[in-house]
């Protein structure tokens, strides 16, 4: 009984020991670290896809990155969002009301 035990436990942590090694990439595998660290020398515009050089898809990046103006829309487009918008509301507060 008492080898029977000691043969068990010895076999779990084999396989344990087995299962951990298959879990860990394989040694060539370059680190996710070392590849976002990587220099752009050229791009391609997320926009258009026509190829950037650095500078260009920095200052496209920051750009982009930036909070957009309003944009002046046609009044009744205006109106007619707004109109939505309580409808949307209305809605909620009254779900059955058909509006």
């Amino acid at each position: 009984m008492n080898k029977l035990l000691c043969l068990g436990i010895g076999l779990s942590f084999g396989l344990v020991g087995i299962q951990e090694g298959l879990a860990l990439p394989p040694p060539e595998d370059i680190p996710e670290e070392v590849l976002r660290n990587e220099i752009i020398l050229e791009a391609r515009s997320p926009l258009d896809g026509e190829l950037l050089t650095a500078a260009e898809y920095a200052e496209l990046e920051e750009k982009l990155s930036q909070p957009q103006a309003f944009i002046d829309l046609d009044p009744n487009l205006e109106q007619l969002i707004l109109l939505l918008h309580i409808r949307k509301t209305i809605n909620t507060l009254i779900p059955f009301a058909n509006f």
